[in-house]
């Protein structure tokens, strides 16, 4: 097999998307499959509450999200999320 990649894919939450417990199971996984394919997800445009339910349920660090941590207003505009490393201060 082929060594692992580095790719990243974005997933846009559309707007009006329901902040629920089916599409935190989706988020989920669609995690699972990204890591057996060796890929990386970041979630992007998603609504506070939503942000919430995948950090409360742990998937916060598989999709690019940190507790507590608001996204500036031109991360929000891009669409960009910040990665943390190990042993990094939360902000």
């Amino acid at each position: 097999m082929a060594g692992p990649r580095n790719v990243t894919f974005a997933v846009e939450v559309l707007a009006g998307s329901p902040s629920d417990v089916a599409t935190l199971d989706a988020l989920a996984r669609l995690v699972l499959v990204a890591r057996q394919l060796g890929l990386e997800l970041r979630l992007a445009h998603a609504p506070p509450e939503l942000r919430e339910m995948v950090v409360f349920a742990g998937l916060g660090p598989a999709l690019g999200l940190q507790a507590g941590r608001q996204p500036k207003e031109w991360e929000q505009a891009l669409g960009v999320e910040e990665e943390g490393h190990l042993g990094d201060q939360p902000r």
